[in-house]
């Protein structure tokens, strides 16, 4: 019932990824936004993030979104198409980029994030943009995340589509939870989000997202700092049982400061739990993205790896490295997730 879905599949796959690519203003190093008289340019966003992750690890990763005709639309499909990405099925139209501006944390200071993304094109997209047949046609894998059915009824509408043609082509559906307080309240996230998950193969999310997604709560007290992965044993079974996932997947994250984190991860494939190795992040350097970049991972890890024990590895190790990299992007290689799992973690330098 639930065997892997890796070894149906060769070393390159296409997945597709649905979301909004967003400008994000930042200010340089960890300068407050009052202070700067300029801003640092970075692309990025949920499941853009996710593509990149993918094509870097040589898979044919499709983008769909929606995106304005002018240059700085341009300049976002210039971004993505830069590390590999491929830009076919986004369409041109609509009057605005969603702007997202980030405020790098430090010690006790937590980063900040500001949204003017209303309006932007995939959130006033229409169904007949798109023809999800056609870009679903010859997929392995369709990833979404809950920011994208967030940003707006339509997009919400649109993912819907998009999970019923990946369906009807046999495609594998992940799904990052991702809750996010700034685009909606949990009751109307547990009212859209609930309905689709009949059509998700794999779950992820942490225990936030668990709860105001989906209305489970871990018995662990997270806050606390308590990431016993005994506490998420009964929610993990109770999930899959309700919507019949495949997996069920979580990242623990343990926040000493804005710039200390430790990071582990568990799966559960319906009968055995695996809790993976677990990293001293510190310091991070960006953590935006991390979560993206784990989802990457564990996307290329169940397309390619023997266990869930090995694809859980490289993605928890995907996730680590990301966080020691400025902007959105994953940019590692396969061969530097792979040498962090198996072990290498002293950063010497490479020759």
């Amino acid at each position: 019932m639930y065997g892997c879905i890796i070894c149906k599949y060769s070393n390159m796959s296409k997945i597709v990824t649905l979301g909004e690519i967003m400008l994000r203003l930042s200010p340089a190093g960890c300068h407050r936004f009052v202070q700067v008289d300029s801003f640092d340019v970075i692309w990025g966003g949920g499941e853009a993030n996710v593509a990149v992750s993918c094509a870097n690890y040589g898979h044919d990763a499709y983008f769909v979104t929606k995106l304005p005709e002018h240059e700085i639309g341009q300049a976002a499909v210039n971004a993505l198409r830069r590390y590999g990405v491929k830009t076919d099925h986004i369409a041109r139209g609509g009057s605005r980029v969603g702007i997202y501006y980030c405020e790098t944390g430090a010690s006790m200071r937590p980063s900040k994030v500001i949204y003017d993304r209303a309006h932007s094109a995939i959130a006033e997209a229409d169904p007949r943009d798109f023809d999800f047949d056609t870009i679903m046609e010859g997929a392995d894998w369709f990833h979404w995340s809950g920011i994208t059915p967030a940003i707006s009824d339509k997009a919400a509408e649109l993912t819907r589509l998009a999970c019923e043609a990946a369906k009807r082509h046999g495609v594998t559906v992940s799904v990052d939870l991702n809750f996010r307080k700034k685009l909606w309240t949990k009751e109307k996230a547990q009212s859209v989000m609930r309905p689709l998950m009949k059509y998700v193969d794999v779950c992820i999310g942490n225990e936030e997202d668990a709860e105001l997604c989906l209305g489970f709560k871990p018995d662990a007290d997270v806050e606390g700092g308590d990431t016993n992965a005994d506490g998420y044993k009964g929610i993990f079974k109770t999930m899959a049982c309700e919507f019949g996932f495949r997996y069920v997947i979580s990242t623990l994250r343990e926040s000493f400061s804005a710039t200390h984190n430790g990071w582990k991860a568990m799966i559960y494939d319906g009968k055995e739990f695996y809790e993976s190795k677990r990293y001293d992040i510190d310091p991070i350097i960006d953590r935006v993205g991390g979560g993206d970049s784990f989802s990457g991972g564990i996307i290329h890890g169940l397309l390619t790896m023997t266990t869930q024990a090995e694809a859980l590895e490289f993605a928890v190790a995907a996730s680590a490295l990301k966080q020691t990299i400025p902007g959105d992007f994953n940019l590692v290689s396969e061969a530097e997730v792979k040498a962090l799992a198996g072990g290498s973690a002293n950063g010497r330098v490479q020759r």
